[in-house]
């Protein structure tokens, strides 16, 4: 494919042919062996989640002295306090929130004093000024269960909702892919020891959405092609899936890089807050966008070519010669032909016309001649 072709196929000009669902088994062994590794580190390494699940210690004080959130880090990370993964804010212009493990797990009153004399040391204040709330883990729990439980609700819904407007095959073909996500996007989590917060949790029940979208945009045209008796008279219900696919390919790939432009300026530019859900969100519309395309249409195909119907039509097929009539990406109207295109039009077109000049020949010869009458000779006058 050269340069032209590629822009072309990029902005929809033309449509790609990429045999996505005959290769259904090479993204099997990509998806299984995501999770596989996603199971892995949700079951050894385990997820790291924030005080709000777990519990732990919020300090807050007023700094008179401009201190900055590395400084504020260094400090608790130092000897002997240990708080290098602790989550620090700074609010406004000079209130600062720290929210981290329990003070009192590891540390001696002796230490915990010590850290409160550093803190205020570097913000200008006195210790009596900075004031320590130990938070427990029932808000998160809280969150938890209701997360849970609206992800339930969202799953019934949406699998209701898909079997009534297409089919239960494109229903669970869509909750396959939408499981592949979450359990993706939380091994991401698990194996690289990203903190787990409750916006983690909103960024993953989004992902859900975002991929839902982008299924449907497929299943919709796999459902409006695979219905037509013209295109199943060429191929098969693989062939015409895929040939769907490929319609739609750009549309998708294009719709979730749109996304992923503001995400990564999120994880890049914004804060801890917005870091912790930019990097769900990318993670979940990067797999969103992979599984949508790659797992729930192969997986559709896989049951419909069950059916007794498209097992005939694939034995006529092969038996007339699939290769001969298989469905092939055309370029959109008002758009040039490709290069065989345009060497096997003169051949054509000379053949056709050659064609036409031995038809009017052989028609020419087969007719009688009509005799011709002759005038008979002009008589002569006498002078």
């Amino acid at each position: 494919m050269n340069l032209r072709r590629g822009f072309d196929t990029f902005r929809g000009y033309r449509h790609p042919e990429f045999q996505i669902v005959q290769q259904r088994r090479r993204w099997m062994i990509v998806s299984g062996t995501a999770i596989a590794l996603s199971l892995i580190g949700l079951l050894v390494l385990r997820l790291n989640y924030s005080i709000d699940f777990t519990g732990g210690t919020q300090i807050q004080y007023r700094m008179v002295r401009e201190v900055s959130v590395e400084d504020v880090r260094a400090t608790l990370a130092a000897d002997p306090f240990g708080r290098e993964n602790a989550e620090v804010q700074v609010v406004g212009a000079d209130q600062v929130s720290i929210r981290t493990t329990a003070l009192t797990d590891d540390l001696s009153a002796e230490e915990r004093t010590q850290l409160f004399e550093a803190l205020a040391s570097q913000a200008g204040i006195t210790p009596d000024d900075i004031s320590a709330q130990v938070v427990g883990p029932s808000w998160g729990e809280q969150i938890s269960r209701q997360a849970l439980i609206g992800l339930v609700v969202v799953l019934l819904a949406i699998t209701l909702y898909i079997t009534l407007r297409f089919e239960w095959k494109m229903a669970l073909g869509a909750m396959v892919a939408m499981v592949h996500d979450v359990v993706i996007t939380a091994g991401v989590y698990a194996l690289t020891g990203r903190e787990v917060s409750p916006a983690t949790v909103i960024a993953i029940l989004t992902i859900l959405g975002f991929s839902l979208y982008d299924t449907v945009v497929i299943y919709d045209k796999v459902k409006e092609n695979t219905e037509s008796t013209v295109l199943l008279a060429k191929d098969t219900y693989e062939g015409v899936a895929n040939f769907s696919m490929n319609q739609v390919l750009m549309r998708s790939v294009n719709t979730s890089l749109v996304v992923i432009l503001p995400i990564l300026s999120l994880l890049l530019l914004g804060g801890n807050t917005l870091k912790d859900f930019a990097f769900a969100m990318l993670i979940g519309v990067v797999t969103g966008a992979y599984s949508s395309i790659f797992v729930a249409t192969p997986i559709l195909v896989i049951l419909k070519e069950r059916e007794p119907r498209y097992q005939q039509l694939r034995a006529r097929i092969e038996r007339g010669g699939k290769g001969e009539r298989r469905l092939r990406a055309v370029p959109t109207n008002g758009q040039e032909a490709t290069e065989e295109e345009q060497e096997a039009a003169p051949a054509a077109v000379a053949a056709a016309g050659g064609s036409r000049q031995a038809g009017r020949s052989g028609q020419a010869s087969s007719r009688p001649r009509p005799k011709s009458k002759r005038r008979p000779p002009a008589k002569r006058r006498r002078r």
